[in-house]
């Protein structure tokens, strides 16, 4: 019989370390039942060290790696062409932080935890070499949809699920959802393309060819034939 393995658990102060935050700003978190961006509270604590709350370590991670990040809340990005190239001083003002030097030092400082560039250009002169580090606006979506909480540390990777692959050559007329478009137009993940798709970047899949029904949590999703949605893949290239 497998025994059932015992959940790590946490106090503030461990909880505030790993989080970049103070053990105040835990209790306050907690005691005012604090959402994340999916609208799920701050957990419950699970059981006391003496007089400290103790919560289960994993529900806590999972909890910030979905919570809205500070620094980016309520900041929309300006329409950008998602092949548009940003260098690190660009990128910083693309995704709001008031620093220019901030994604210099997320690639300096913590591994991992800020995306590779899309291009390195080596320049200078043989004496003199320096390199230039540029990103396309689609990765940055890409990053700040699915940015991991601030308490991952140095080395920790970005987990995004895989696309489907996604036959080109299908039935034109057969209706698909987001994923499925997402794949079939190039991006790294569905949250890319949704990003893009409010920033006014696909024109053509503004106007949908229906809503999935009987699909269980899929209700209400849009869909757009293969035929669309290729005609806009086309239309990108062309730019």
């Amino acid at each position: 019989m497998t025994s059932r393995r015992e959940p790590r658990l946490a106090d503030a102060a461990e909880i505030a370390a790993e989080q970049g935050l103070t053990p105040a700003r835990i209790t306050s978190l907690y005691s005012g039942r604090a959402q994340n961006a999916a609208g799920k509270a701050f957990p419950e604590p699970v059981g006391k060290r003496g007089r400290a709350r103790l919560w289960d370590h994993a529900e806590v991670t999972e909890w910030f790696a979905h919570r809205a990040p500070a620094r980016l809340r309520g900041h929309t990005p300006p329409a950008r062409d998602p092949q548009d190239l940003l260098n690190a001083a660009e990128a910083s003002r693309f995704l709001g932080y008031k620093n220019p030097n901030q994604v210099t030092t997320y690639v300096r400082d913590h591994p991992g935890y800020f995306p590779d560039p899309d291009v390195v250009e080596e320049l200078g002169t043989a004496e003199n070499p320096y390199r230039r580090q540029l990103w396309k606006v689609e990765t940055l979506l890409d990053w700040m949809a699915t940015r991991p909480g601030r308490g991952k540390h140095a080395g920790a990777k970005r987990t995004a699920s895989a696309l489907p692959d996604v036959p080109a050559d299908g039935d034109p007329d057969e209706l698909l959802g987001a994923t499925q478009a997402a794949a079939l137009l190039g991006f790294k993940s569905v949250n890319s393309f949704s990003s893009s798709l409010s920033q006014g970047n696909l024109p053509l899949l503004k106007t949908t060819d229906g809503i999935a029904e009987n699909a269980g949590r899929q209700n209400g999703r849009r869909r757009w034939t293969r035929r669309r949605i290729l005609e806009q893949a086309a239309q990108r290239a062309r730019k």
